[in-house]
């Protein structure tokens, strides 16, 4: 799994990339830089997290992390719906079922005489 980076670290992180641009010839060698300082395991790590927030930032074109975040929201509820849906209609054919011994609970047995 991956590692997990605490909110205000990328948030900071991305911060200095933005601050320091103007002093590293390419905006890759602040990231390369901006990382191996903060103990970011890869560069590409806080590069993701660069774009991630231009694009939050309507800077770059893309899906924002809002956007993202209601897109998993709404997959997870469409699939929990349909689990009801297949549940239900087990359920349903289940109780339309003769009972197991071919015999109904209305059915009257004969008496003897």
């Amino acid at each position: 799994m991956p590692k997990q980076y605490p909110r205000e670290l990328r948030e900071r992180a991305v911060r200095l990339v933005a601050e320091h641009r103007g002093e590293y010839e390419t905006e890759y060698a602040a990231i390369r830089s901006v990382a191996a300082k903060l103990g970011v395991s890869t560069a590409e790590t806080l590069r993701k997290w660069v774009r991630q927030a231009k694009v939050d930032g309507g800077q770059r074109p893309g899906v924002s992390s809002e956007e993202s975040a209601e897109i998993r929201r709404l997959r997870r509820e469409n699939a929990e719906l349909a689990m009801e849906q297949v549940r239900s209609s087990r359920r349903r054919r289940l109780s339309s079922r003769p009972s197991s011994t071919g015999h109904s609970c209305a059915r009257k047995v004969p008496r003897r005489a």
